[in-house]
């Protein structure tokens, strides 16, 4: 079976929604070989309706990360939306049909590597309480945001995850993975 991963860039106060106003000082070497390492495991991509216009509006022609841009504009992507209508104009993007959960049971039983949700809190916040998510990277930068959405609500059930691996970078960001029970 296929491993269902996501990881977020998180400020220390708990912010993972919009990572570009406070992150961009903390980038160093051994944060760039962890998130390779999540490349080079992964040959699907989930993306929610918010990122993947915001990422199809940027990455195609994006030029100073050539690496990530290369990766990301060929993998396969999967975008889950009730709004946006097929098909998609992003290179090797589809739009899913039906029930967001049975598809990506379905997916995940298909030969193939990783399956990374990227850039949407709302869904790996849907696949984390159903039980789909198999890992979840919380890449901490040494920042307090002050705002923004975070990844965890007042309300939300009790969920017990297991640390798999954490990283401490030079630059102070931590990158703590965790698992299912």
């Amino acid at each position: 079976m296929r491993k269902l991963t996501a990881g977020l860039f998180h400020s220390v106060d708990g912010v993972v929604e919009a990572p570009y106003k406070f992150q961009f000082d903390s980038f160093d070497d051994e944060l760039g070989a962890e998130l390779g390492k999540t490349m080079a495991a992964t040959d699907t991509v989930l993306l929610g309706r918010v990122g993947y216009t915001e990422w199809a509006g940027y990455w195609p022609t994006a030029q100073q990360d050539g690496e990530f841009a290369e990766f990301i504009n060929t993998v396969p992507k999967f975008v889950a939306s009730h709004t946006l209508t097929a098909p998609l104009g992003w290179q090797n993007s589809t739009l899913i049909e039906g029930d967001l959960e049975s598809f990506v049971r379905d997916l995940k039983q298909q030969p193939g590597g990783d399956i990374a949700v990227m850039s949407s809190i709302s869904l790996v916040r849907q696949l984390l309480f159903a039980g789909l998510l198999d890992s979840l990277a919380l890449i901490t930068h040494p920042v307090v945001a002050g705002e923004g959405r975070k990844l965890f609500e007042p309300g939300d059930p009790t969920t017990r995850l297991v640390l798999q691996n954490s990283v401490r970078t030079s630059k102070g960001n931590i990158v703590a993975t965790y698992g299912k029970l």
